[in-house]
């Protein structure tokens, strides 16, 4: 988690906005990136997601637009500034999780040995 946190605050972005951004890329099929649907998912209640939207939002980052189906509903969409972003902290990650992984099996091998 901290390396997590740590990294996004490397490219700019609060932690939560990190979480945000990958909340709207990891819908599954399907599923509409609703304001009430990215609250949910993040635990958070509405009005703080929509300042996350709008802080997001302003740094080019997401995009929202009425839903054709419903116009009462505001969909929110990675720009390409966002999903560019997204695509430089995942290489970070992997790389951090190439470099970490091994030491974290060995460990947890060790443990399961014990038992």
């Amino acid at each position: 988690m901290r390396f997590s946190e740590q990294m996004a605050r490397a490219a700019g972005l609060e932690p939560q906005q990190h979480q945000l951004l990958l909340a709207v890329k990891g819908l599954p099929e399907g599923r509409k990136a609703t304001i009430g649907e990215l609250a949910e998912r993040l635990q958070l209640q509405h009005h703080s997601t929509v300042e996350l939207i709008d802080r997001l939002s302003e740094r080019g980052l997401v995009a929202r637009e009425r839903d054709h189906q419903d116009q009462r509903r505001v969909l929110v969409h990675l720009t390409a500034e966002g999903q560019a972003i997204l695509q430089r902290l995942a290489a970070i990650a992997l790389t951090e999780l190439r470099s970490t992984g091994p030491h974290l099996v060995q460990a947890l091998n060790s443990l399961l040995d014990q038992y």
